[in-house]
């Protein structure tokens, strides 16, 4: 399993998701996250649920020490109406997952979305509060653009604060037509040039599009909406089946193409998955292993028409 480290906090580059922990045996899927290696595990305030389960988990084996838990809060939508990007929000969140979750401290703390226009100085302010009293170790923005983070950063900067550590936008071979759900980012051009300027993580969520890469969808078969409003476009079907191409060629599955795809980027990455078995499980693992050249990157992403032999 291979790590890369944020504040000190050096954590896995899988990533187990969560949000949908209700539809498995959660316990036994993380069992087998932590055997294969995996420590990073991604949750939310609002994933209510998941944060519970994990700290039962935890508590049950252990392992609180030796797991990195990266979990959101402030939230549009999750509990009060209203603003939720601002200090009360931020703080009523964060120590109620740190109840559910059975722990003092939170390895990897983000915002879970934006409210653009918010001042991005109280908002700082907050979580730099949080770092000092040890309740979180690093900070991050899940569906900031590049843009507010730059902001928010060069506000800490000014000021004697910390700024954002990471960020937690979609990063995907496929592009998305639209955001999957309200308020989300995904990493354009312009946002991975910002990352290669200036090296801060991207954690990708949705790294696997979905399973857009399973061979389990079509452009005939238009059953699953969600799917189809997100990821059917031409230029993604081009991009499936390159990876298929490439994946014959290197002995791997199309999936395991697609998320090798974001971990061999020129600044560090981070995938969150959503396995529903060991073998998903297992496959994912198997891709850390897979080299992309940046020939091969831009082929996949159709900024080349040719790949050399």
């Amino acid at each position: 399993m291979e790590h890369l480290t944020i504040n000190g906090v050096t954590l896995s580059r899988l990533l187990m998701g969560t949000g949908d922990i209700s539809k498995f045996n959660g316990m036994e899927m993380l069992d087998v996250f932590a055997a294969a290696g995996g420590t990073t595990i991604d949750t939310a305030h609002q994933y209510r649920r998941a944060e519970l389960t994990i700290g039962e988990w935890m508590a049950a084996r252990g392992n609180r020490s030796r797991m990195v838990i990266m979990t959101k809060g402030a939230h549009h939508d999750d509990g009060s109406p209203g603003a939720r990007v601002n200090a009360e929000a931020i703080r009523k969140d964060l120590y109620e997952s740190l109840e559910r979750l059975q722990t003092d401290y939170i390895d990897l703390y983000a915002l879970h979305r934006d409210e653009p226009g918010t001042p991005v100085g109280p908002i700082m302010e907050e979580l730099n509060r949080h770092l000092a009293e040890g309740r979180v170790r690093a900070i991050g923005a899940s569906n900031w653009t590049y843009l507010r983070i730059q902001e928010a950063n060069d506000y800490a900067r000014a000021n004697g604060l910390k700024g954002f550590m990471f960020s937690s936008t979609n990063l995907a071979l496929a592009t998305a037509n639209e955001p999957r759900w309200v308020g989300c980012e995904s990493a354009d051009v312009a946002t991975c040039q910002w990352h290669e300027s200036n090296g801060l993580p991207l954690l990708s969520w949705s790294a696997q599009a979905g399973g857009f890469f399973t061979g389990l969808f079509s452009p005939e078969d238009r059953s699953n909406a969600d799917m189809v409003r997100v990821y059917y476009n031409e230029d993604n079907w081009r991009r499936y089946e390159r990876a298929r191409a490439l994946a014959a060629r290197k002995g791997v599955s199309a999936m395991q193409i697609a998320l090798s795809f974001v971990l061999n980027r020129s600044f560090p990455t981070g995938a969150i998955i959503g396995p529903r078995t060991e073998g998903e499980l297992m496959d994912s693992v198997e891709a850390m292993g897979i080299e992309l050249t940046a020939q091969e990157l831009e082929w996949l992403d159709l900024k080349r028409e040719e790949l050399s032999a």
